[in-house]
This record gives structure tokens, sequence and C-alpha cells, in this order.
């Protein structure tokens, strides 16, 4: 599919564009890709392979622009990403791109964008915004899922804790990490090496980094808050763990010196006092030490 610069991303025939050779922005796919460069005066000698791509990033070469994203998917965020190839020249635009992703992210332009692609600058801050267009909402859902999880732990309501949230530490580490590499993308692309942008419109590249460089931080803190939240409940635990420690102590400690009685009047010597009829005697200390034993527990609380 081919857009021409303007007010609006208009489609135009293949054959009109032939014809007028005005700046456009083609997205196609892997196996018509080399064909597209060729017609639009990109050379690009490597391999083009979308399965990859691991990283977004963005090359310089001597007569063009080359730039990869590899972007998680918001519904399965561990799972397959979509992944894109991005060619820039001095008058074109190509975009490779195998999944119809950035079909999608173009209507989405045509639909709430007052200015979508009059220049090359415009289109890219447009199309890469877009990426992260709905990642503040995402963030803030995380965030709530924290808040629910902090308040379960405070309440002891903890349940399959560590599923809930190792998942959800990867999922953002994985943002983080494609935060990160959109905002080196942006400062890249501001930096115009080749001199391929309007230098006005740098500008642009800048908004995007610094809008990374924003969700890279919420990212951060969330990550953070999950981690203290994980110690909260692994203090509750342990606490949990030392209460039950704790009262086998004082159990233990109450036994010990029934343990000795009963031993001691075990032994059956021949001259042993009370061999007889000490049964009663014998309980009755046990009793009394019991009730030693809990008077001075509850003295220095510890039960």
């Amino acid at each position: 599919m081919i857009y021409q610069y303007g007010e609006q991303l208009l489609p135009i025939p293949f054959s009109e564009w032939e014809t007028a050779r005005e700046p456009a922005i083609f997205v196609t796919d892997s196996k018509h890709a080399p064909d597209i460069l060729e017609q639009a005066n990109i050379i690009y000698e490597n391999e083009i392979s979308l399965s990859k791509i691991r990283f977004c990033k963005l090359e310089t070469q001597q007569e063009c622009l080359v730039s990869t994203f590899c972007i998680p998917k918001l519904a399965d965020v561990l799972g397959s990403r979509y992944r894109i190839y991005l060619f820039v020249n001095r008058h074109n635009i190509v975009i490779v791109d195998d999944d119809g992703f950035s079909d999608r992210l173009i209507y989405r332009i045509q639909q709430k964008k007052a200015h979508q692609g009059e220049t090359k600058e415009r289109f890219l801050y447009n199309y890469i915004s877009e990426f992260i267009s709905l990642d503040p909402e995402i963030l803030s859902n995380y965030e709530k899922r924290l808040f629910q999880m902090e308040e379960d732990v405070i309440q002891e309501k903890v349940k399959n804790f560590q599923h809930e949230l190792i998942p959800l530490r990867r999922e953002l580490l994985t943002f983080r990490s494609y935060y990160d590499e959109i905002m080196d993308l942006g400062r890249a692309l501001e930096e115009n090496e080749n001199g391929f942008f309007i230098k006005k419109h740098l500008k642009y590249f800048g908004t995007i980094g610094d809008r990374a460089d924003r969700l890279l931080s919420k990212t951060n803190h969330l990550l953070d808050y999950a981690q203290q939240i994980k110690e909260a409940y692994q203090s509750q635990i342990d606490a949990r763990q030392n209460n039950n420690m704790q009262f086998l102590t004082v159990i233990s400690t109450i036994f010990f010196p029934l343990t000795l009685i009963t031993g001691w009047f075990g032994m059956n010597f021949k001259n042993m006092p009370g061999l007889d009829n000490g049964y009663s005697s014998v309980v009755i200390l046990c009793i009394l030490v019991i009730i030693l034993c809990v008077i001075i527990f509850k003295k220095k609380r510890l039960i």
C-alpha cells in the first residue's frame, strides 16, 4: 500500500505514483519488500528477515536509515511480538510488516490525527508515537493490580501471591527494556546523522524520546513498588514462621521439665521415695510446673 505525504495520509495507486514520483510511504510485506525498496530508490543489501528482529534500534547507512521494531503485544506481553522494518531515505519511507500492524496504526492515525503526515518527520512521529499511545493506561492498570495485591497482603488475604507477582514483574521488565530501546531510537533519529530530516522538525523525535523516558520512569517506579510488596509479603511470612517457632518453643519448654520428672521417677530404684504411692504427688508436681511456666511466659509476653 502507498500513501502520499500531505495534510492527510492519502492512499494512491502505484501507477500514479510511478508517473508523479512524489514522496510517498510504502507499506509492504517481507515477500515484496525487495521490489518496493528498489522502486523507492532505497538500497539495502542485507537479508530482510522479520523473524530475526529482537530489538528496537536504528542503523544509519550511507543512503538510508534502517530501523527495526520489536513491539510487545499488549494482550500477550511475554509472548510473540510485532516485528517491523522501517527504511527512510531523502524522499520515501518503506515499512515492512507481515502482521498488518502498520496498516492498523495508519488507520488509527487517519481517524484521530489532524496533522497526519505532511512531512517525513511528522509521519514518523505519529507512527512511532502510536506504538506507545495506549501504554500510560496499561501502566495504570498494572499500578491498580499492585495496589490490590498490597491490600491483600495487609489484610492477609494472600493466595497464589508468587504466581501473580512473578509474571507481572516479568511483563514490567519487558516494558522497561522496550521503552529504553524506543528512547534511544528517538534520540538517534534526533541526531539526524545523514541530514535526511528538516532541522526545525527534529523536535518531534525529541518528543518521542521524552515520552518513552516518562514511561520508563513509570515502569521503574512500578518495579520498585512490586519489590516493596514482595518484601512486605516476605516479612509477613517470616513473622508467621517466627510465631510458629515461638509457639513450638513454648510447648517444648513446658514439656522439658515434665519429661525430666517422668524420667526421674521412671527409674524405679529400690530406695526411691514415693515408689509405692507417689503417683498423685508426681501429678501434682507436674501441674504446678505447668502453671509456673505459663505464668512466666505470660509475664514475658511469649504467650
